[in-house]
Formats: structure tokens, sequence, C-alpha cells
């Protein structure tokens, strides 16, 4: 048996760029409440783990892909379910389709840890997650750790601030895919072109108050991007992959 969780929506004018398509940020944030309401349905959410196990989901690596752009008022459904609670990590696979027809995919890695010290725990602990996984509909693909060139040039330091933070006090997930965007001038992209796929690797916890050195590298329609911190330590890396955007 497959468990699966359905979330509606419609993008409206906060999701999108200047461009007419999908904010990077806004898609991610849209899976990560898939996610939640998933965990919510399927009786392992949040306030649960808390309780009962001194524990919280973090989330360790995201990818996604698109077969075309995002736009405005778009109604999308984000189907989801997991793999099931073996290993350390849980990978969480995602279907998107706008208007009824599938146009891309995303997969996303979680880890359980404890509230204390932020220790990894392994799934199997949380009984509530046998038997609501995926089955069948499964995605094979993992996520390896993302490999930056080395010969990334810094194109700003950028301080973390109140506004880049959510209710756990540290720089929500969704933020990084915005620095990526930023560092690579998403602003300048050309008219027949959108952003296709992205993987972010989150590595460390950010909190306001803290400044990353964002480094940016790549050529033609791959792009790397990562986050130093003041000791020289990558708090994130993304790679991005573009597309020509038909009309």
């Amino acid at each position: 048996m497959s468990l699966f969780y359905e979330h509606h929506f419609r993008l409206n004018g906060l999701d999108i760029d200047g461009h007419g398509m999908c904010k990077a940020s806004a898609l991610l944030n849209h899976l990560q409440d898939a996610a939640t309401l998933a965990a919510e349905a399927g009786g392992f959410h949040r306030e649960m783990l808390m309780e009962r196990y001194g524990a919280f989901w973090m989330l360790a690596r995201s990818w996604y892909r698109l077969d075309r752009p995002l736009r405005f008022e778009d109604q999308l459904t984000v189907r989801t379910w997991h793999r099931g609670d073996r290993g350390a990590m849980m990978y969480r696979d995602y279907d998107i389709y706008a208007d009824g027809q599938l146009v891309g995919e995303s997969v996303s890695g979680w880890v359980l840890a404890s509230l204390e010290g932020h220790k990894l725990m392994r799934l199997s602990s949380v009984t509530e997650l046998a038997g609501t996984g995926g089955g069948e509909l499964c995605k094979t693909m993992t996520l390896s750790k993302l490999h930056c060139p080395e010969e990334l040039v810094q194109v700003e330091r950028r301080p973390m601030r109140y506004s880049d933070s959510d209710l756990n006090g540290h720089v929500n997930n969704t933020r990084y895919a915005d620095f990526a965007c930023d560092a690579v001038e998403m602003d300048r992209l050309e008219e027949d072109r959108f952003l296709a796929s992205m993987q972010i690797g989150y590595l460390a916890e950010c909190r306001p108050g803290e400044q990353l050195d964002i480094q940016s590298g790549g050529q033609g329609d791959q792009r790397y991007v990562r986050g130093l911190d003041e000791s020289g330590k990558s708090r994130f890396e993304a790679a991005l992959f573009f597309g020509k955007a038909v009309p």
C-alpha cells in the first residue's frame, strides 16, 4: 500500500520574480509546507516528536527539477510521501503538478536530531513511522554531498538578519535558495532561460548576527554557490542548473 499526501495551492504575486517565474525559495517553501502537513497527517509531526522523543526533523539536503517554469496563478498540486524508517536519513519524495500536468519532481533528505545537543537519532526509534511510507511510489534517487569547484570567487559578505530566521531561531532553509540566486544574479537571467534544477546541502545552522562569505562560480548552464563562515567552514552549498524556457 502506498500512502501519500496532496497539497493544493495557487501561486501568487509573492511567489513570483520579475521574470514572471516562481522563485526557487518560494517553491521550496511550498514543498516544506507539504512535508509539514504530510507529517501532521501521518502522526509524526513536530510537536509529537518533541514531546514523546525529545527530537525534531532537520532538513539536510534538497533537490528539485522542473520541466518548465512555474508561473503566476499556476494551480499547483504537490503529491508527497516518504520512503520509510530505515537508516539515519529519511527521504521524502514529491511530484509537482501544474493545472493537472506533471511538471517536476523533488527529493529531500531529513534527519532526526535530539533537542539537546542535536545528536542524530535512528528513524526506527519513532514507531509512528512504521507502515506510513510511499511503497511503490518511492523514487530511487539519493542525494550525495555536493562537491563545489575550488575556484569559486567571493561575490558578497552577507549578514544573517532577523528577517532570515524562523521559529527555530535560525536561518530558514528556503533563504539559502535566495542567497544562491542572488549570488548568480538571477535578476540578469536571459529571457529564454530558467532555473530548471537546484540542489542544496545544509551543512550547519546559521543564526541572526552571523555573517557568510558567499562564493559563486561555474560556467554555462551550471553554477555553484557556497557560504563560508568566519572560520572558513562551509555552512551551505548549492548547485544550480539552467534550461531553456519554452513559451
